[in-house]
């Protein structure tokens, strides 16, 4: 029995990927805030992300699943935020950083203590840069990237037979960028959750999705500090 907890689930891309595993053969358990759009899944409860016993709850969710070889983190939140206005670059930490962290934290502890797992997470291709009209955005991006490329190496030195994915999308279409800035090259989220199953199932390290993006992110981290900083993105 493969056994997965997807979290962030309630729409998006955290939906398409727990439908499609459910499709393949998997046992699924989902959480997200907005626990009325669980419906299609047997195994579902609210998680909050933002609150202190999240974590708790999501190993209540695993013992109702009967176990957790798959750890899937879909939520997340980010704004263009050109003012640099406080209530929305702290909400864009607090779920993005420390809900994060508390999270896949919790998922790290749990497959350490019960002979492994797999740990796939969905973060961006914004952490590549700094992006000046998305600066919390970017930069939690950036700490994703680097947390889960972190606990690899951490799993491996204490031999734990964890496995590591860090998804990286271009812009999808999501509700998360219904907030009336423009975004090129712009994704569909089933051809982008089609993309991640594959991902898994090949235990790809780290995967930016698609290959428009790889390109444009080969570019990013090509450009001299001095040119990028003066960039009008």
């Amino acid at each position: 029995m493969k056994r997965a907890v997807v979290v962030g689930a309630s729409s998006g891309i955290g939906r398409e990927v727990a439908l499609l595993l459910q499709e393949r053969g998997w046992t699924v358990g989902v959480a997200a805030r907005r626990q009325d759009r669980l419906a299609p899944f047997g195994v579902a409860m609210q998680i909050d992300v933002t609150t202190q016993d999240a974590g708790h709850r999501l190993l209540q969710l695993v013992e109702k699943l009967g176990g957790m070889d798959l750890y899937f983190h879909a939520s997340g939140i980010g704004h263009q935020n050109r003012e640099l206005h406080e209530d929305i670059e702290l909400s864009t930490v607090e779920t993005n950083a420390l809900g994060f962290t508390r999270m896949v934290g919790t998922a790290f502890r749990y497959m350490a203590a019960h002979g492994g797992g797999h740990i796939a997470v969905i973060s961006s291709i914004a952490g590549t840069k700094g992006l000046g009209p998305a600066p919390a955005y970017s930069a939690t991006k950036a700490l994703q990237n680097t947390y889960i490329e972190a606990l690899e190496q951490l799993a491996n030195a204490r031999a734990l037979g964890i496995r590591f994915t860090d998804i990286r999308p271009g812009f999808v279409g999501t509700d998360l960028l219904n907030d009336g800035g423009r975004y090129p090259m712009l994704l569909k989220k089933e051809h982008v959750a089609l993309d991640i199953v594959l991902s898994l199932e090949h235990c790809r390290h780290v995967r930016v999705i698609d290959r428009r993006w790889r390109v444009v992110t080969w570019l990013w981290r090509r450009i001299p500090r001095y040119v990028w900083r003066r960039l009008r993105l």
